[in-house]
């Protein structure tokens, strides 16, 4: 059995229960067999792939907090500080009732591979916990998020995990936590990012996941001879992501005319107007309902369907596993000739490799969504630099940053003999910066 196929099955082994954990390493490692046949010798006798499957550090706890009715309620929290070889740990924190230790794992491996693309000194984490903020207070939610820092305060730090958002913690969630951590540490750092830019946020963070998304596209349509312009385009979701995937989209001339959200979703033919999408989502915090009722053009459908319309490009930006393969023959046979991964491991692993056989253009999640973590890791230097920059400085940077990880996987892709394939070029790239630094470091 070669090494990586032993160091799959040790994850499946050991980490029961866990699917999309072992998706992601299955996935990673399977492009990675070159790279480790070229250096098994080094690579087994320093146990670089165990030690690189294996968390430096996983935080459980317990987070108590009182609701509106005076009621005691109880939920768990979670912290996986993944990987600090390159900087110290940088990942979101996602509220969300699918919040388990395996989701968990899963976003802070691929955390790893991504913040390594940025070029930017960030380590992997990720975190979360299974509370919904959906329908609850602001009081309710303020609590919750102080009790859960309370715990957490305690393995963060500006030079040690630097926490951000994810689904379920927006602005309001990440001025809580920081709220709260300053109150008990008596330290004013810049610890999580996302913040408001009343204290220590950074302009651009908010558009930034999305329009990196988009940026990122946009480099590899030119160099494959294509452009955004003109084209026609279903994106998913209708959280933060997807709205600013569909402004920027719009700003390079291409017409999405998809959203989505847990209960179903909208086609515009005449192109989503992404104002009333801010207002209803943003806002409101409605659902899409009223985007359809507020919109002639719009038609409003229940359940699942976003990728059943005809399109040039599919951006999936809602959830993990969103695009199967049943949606993945219907793109291709519509003549959709690019997918780019907006959300994190959006696509499952058979439709991935049948998008790939079928010759379409597939952007990974870790590099096309990178321009989040980007600009996070932008806001970190800022508040080191008790500066703030402004929008078109930061936006400069973010473009800059998503066209030189095209060009890094794209170098890594053609140097390793797959050319075109994307994913496998952006977890070789990301894993070469990560491997050489873990080596230089000794045993840890």
């Amino acid at each position: 059995m070669s090494y990586v196929d032993e160091i799959i099955a040790m994850v499946v082994e050991k980490n029961p229960g866990e699917p999309e954990f072992h998706q992601t390493v299955k996935e990673v490692l399977e492009s990675l067999r070159n790279v480790v046949e070229k250096n098994e010798e080094r690579y087994r006798k320093d146990a670089l792939l165990e030690r690189l499957v294996n968390p430096e550090r996983q935080v459980i706890f317990r987070v108590p907090w009182i609701d509106d009715q005076g009621r005691v309620q109880v939920n768990t929290g979670y912290r996986i500080q993944f990987n600090s070889a390159i900087g110290p740990y940088k990942g979101g924190i996602r509220f969300h009732p699918s919040v388990n230790t395996g989701i968990i794992k899963f976003l802070g491996f691929e955390q790893i591979f991504k913040n390594s693309l940025t070029g930017l000194p960030i380590g992997g984490g990720k975190g979360g916990s299974d509370f919904d903020p959906k329908g609850k207070s602001d009081r309710e939610v303020m609590v919750f998020c102080q009790s859960f820092i309370t715990e957490l305060y305690k393995y963060l730090g500006a030079n040690i995990d630097v926490p951000a958002g994810d689904i379920g913690t927006g602005a309001r969630e990440i001025g809580y936590m920081y709220g709260q951590f300053k109150r008990i540490t008596s330290s004013y750092e810049g610890v999580l990012t996302g913040k408001g830019l009343s204290y220590g946020g950074s302009l651009a963070r908010k558009e930034a996941t999305g329009y990196g998304i988009i940026y990122f596209a946009a480099e590899m349509l030119r160099c494959n001879n294509s452009d955004i312009k003109g084209k026609t385009v279903s994106i998913s979701g209708s959280g933060n992501v997807a709205i600013y995937a569909i402004e920027k989209t719009i700003q390079l001339g291409g017409k999405p005319v998809t959203c989505s959200d847990s209960n179903g979703w909208i086609y515009d033919p005449e192109g989503i107007d992404v104002e009333l999408l801010k207002e209803i989502k943003e806002v409101k915090r409605a659902r899409l309902t009223e985007y359809a009722a507020a919109r002639p053009s719009a038609e409003y459908h229940e359940g699942k369907g976003v990728w059943s319309v005809k399109v040039d490009i599919a951006i999936p930006c809602a959830t993990q596993n969103e695009l199967q393969m049943e949606d993945a023959k219907q793109l291709v046979a519509n003549g959709c000739f690019a997918v780019v991964e907006g959300s994190n491991m959006p696509t499952t692993l058979e439709a991935t490799e049948y998008l790939q056989e079928k010759g379409i253009l597939f952007a990974p999640s870790k590099a096309a969504n990178a321009g989040g973590v980007a600009v996070s890791a932008l806001e970190m230097s800022q508040n080191s630099e008790r500066l703030s920059w402004s929008f078109e400085e930061v936006d400069g940077r973010l473009q800059k940053i998503m066209v030189d990880i095209f060009h890094n996987l794209d170098d890594a892709a053609r140097e390793y003999g797959m050319e075109g394939n994307y994913a496998a070029g952006a977890n070789i790239a990301g894993f070469l910066k990560v491997a050489d630094a873990m080596l230089a470091q000794g045993i840890v």
